[in-house]
């Protein structure tokens, strides 16, 4: 069959490289320029492929197109695609053609994903399983099938991947959380939005394990009117007793010795952790597993103290919900860098933690009209700047000792940087440089 890719980043390239070696005549096609690595994965694997424009005769050619998820439905190929009939799949979706008996474990939510997709996969590999991790961090799916095979596959999903699935199963699904999120993808209607992530238990079995937040009230109201074949797994609220987190009546893990901040943290490991039980990872393994695991970049990530001051790097916060649990996870008065490219945000749920904890905002955008709008009334000291440096070296200006300088955006980076971690990165270069 002659498979045709569109967009030649991680996802694509890894589509490219397995269906290659599945035996498929392959082209990969990308509106944008390819990054140089990338490309010279294609040329060292004599994939063809053309970039800066895309070649409607030879895509139409195609049998079946595996489209990458950063691309909308509404773009011009797209609509000729689907005009002429010819069926578009996720790269996951090809993916899971090829897993034989391997084991897939889905985790999606507006918000935690990384962090919870890092921790279960630490829990399981430290208990000696033959799992990988990748979807949409590290390693696409793809890739990881074209390497050393694996009993497990934990992989993280957004919801533009879920929205490429046909017959893409996992045995364990996750859902964290659904808060407004990439609402410009979804024609601003959350019900859209909503539908997408639950299409991460769309094809499971009664066999098949569900795990959900049972107290998010959009999870709750879907399942109310919508069946779940799968065994549902409720995670809810937990009594809290830092530092101790309780999982079950039997099971109680230590924090003291953990690198996990914060109640939504508290939450994400719990998530986890009834993934490992579901496996047969003893409580000694994981509290192990536990100690020994080390933050995600750019998700609450500690840069360094400097002069008493903590500099906290929250890149990957690019919606309202990340930055609401940042802020109820800090202690000390805030200076907080936020701002880029607006994705339809309404601040309303951060109003009264900025009134209360944010001493000084650094707004760090092209464009902080909303931001300047919702938080003037609320912060004594409220500056703009379009350089990361220039914002690190206010925020140095005007915190003292005790206060928490927090890169927190609410926003996608794509105003002023690459993506959230070269935003992050730079921060910390920042920083470090102080």
């Amino acid at each position: 069959m002659n498979i045709v890719i569109l967009g030649a980043g991680e996802s694509g390239l890894g589509a490219a490289l397995l269906a290659q070696q599945k035996g498929y005549t392959v082209f990969v096609s990308d509106f944008g320029a390819i990054a140089p690595n990338y490309k010279t994965e294609l040329e060292e694997n004599n994939i063809p492929y053309e970039e800066k424009q895309h070649t409607t005769e030879r895509i139409l050619k195609a049998g079946e197109v595996i489209k990458s998820p950063g691309i909308p439905d509404t773009v011009p190929i797209m609509m000729r695609i689907k005009a002429e009939g010819i069926p578009v799949i996720a790269e996951v979706e090809f993916a899971f053609r090829f897993i034989n008996d391997a084991k897939v474990i889905a985790i999606t939510g507006s918000n935690g994903k990384t962090t919870t997709t890092n921790l279960t996969y630490h829990l399981l590999h430290t208990a000696g399983l033959d799992v990988a991790m990748g979807g949409n961090v590290g390693y696409s799916f793809a890739r990881l099938l074209t390497q050393k095979r694996s009993a497990y596959y934990v992989l993280e999903l957004s919801s533009f991947q879920l929205d490429g699935i046909i017959n893409f199963r996992p045995e364990v699904a996750m859902l964290l959380n659904i808060t407004p999120d990439h609402l410009d993808r979804y024609d601003y209607q959350m019900e859209k939005y909503i539908a997408s992530k639950f299409r991460i238990t769309l094809n499971q079995k009664a066999t098949d394990l569900f795990i959900y937040n049972s107290e998010d009230q959009r999870i709750v109201d879907f399942m109310a009117t919508n069946r779940v074949v799968a065994q549902p797994l409720p995670v809810g609220a937990e009594s809290y007793n830092a530092p101790y987190l309780q999982v079950t009546e039997a099971l109680r893990i230590d924090l003291r010795n953990c690198s996990l901040k914060g109640p939504h943290n508290r939450f994400n490991a719990r998530c986890a952790i009834k993934v490992a039980k579901h496996y047969g990872v003893s409580d000694t393994l994981i509290q192990t597993a536990l100690e020994s695991f080390v933050s995600v970049p750019h998700r609450m990530e500690m840069v360094r103290e400097l002069d008493g001051i903590s500099y906290i790097n929250d890149s990957k916060a690019t919606n309202v919900d990340a930055v609401y649990f940042a802020l109820k996870a800090m202690e000390k008065p805030i200076v907080m860098i936020m701002g880029g490219q607006d994705k339809g945000n309404d601040y309303e749920s951060l109003l009264a933690l900025v009134e209360e904890k944010v001493k000084v905002m650094i707004c760090l955008g092209l464009d902080n009209t909303k931001l300047l709008a919702n938080f003037s009334p609320l912060v004594e000291i409220i500056v703009e700047t379009q350089d990361v440096e220039e914002a690190v070296h206010l925020a140095k200006r005007y915190a003292t000792a005790g206060d928490v300088v927090l890169l927190s955006p609410a926003c996608a980076s794509f105003d002023l940087f690459k993506n959230f971690a070269a935003r992050g990165d730079q921060f910390k270069a920042a920083v470090n440089a102080l």
